[in-house]
């Protein structure tokens, strides 16, 4: 009797179904870099420089207010701009 309880349990319960694992791409898709937009500036030094964030006015110490680009190319956070 056993037996045959278990087996009709068997036939009721779902079957677990291994799924097969999603076939890889041979060539895989090249990454696409976003295009950056930001402005050039120019600095108080004289050079262009290219920079993502906003121009920001920051005091000195002396309490001057300056223009400051922020977030540029070269791996600076702030550069001062010429006015």
């Amino acid at each position: 009797m056993k037996v045959l309880a278990t087996l009709v349990l068997s036939f009721t319960l779902p079957t677990l179904h291994v799924a097969p694992a999603p076939p890889t791409p041979a060539d895989p898709p090249r990454k696409v870099q976003a295009r950056q937009h930001g402005s050039w500036h120019l600095t108080e030094t004289g050079h262009a420089v290219f920079c993502y964030g906003p121009v920001l006015l920051v005091a000195d110490d002396h309490g001057n207010l300056r223009r400051m680009a922020t977030f540029c190319r070269d791996g600076q956070t702030m550069v001062p701009l010429k006015d």
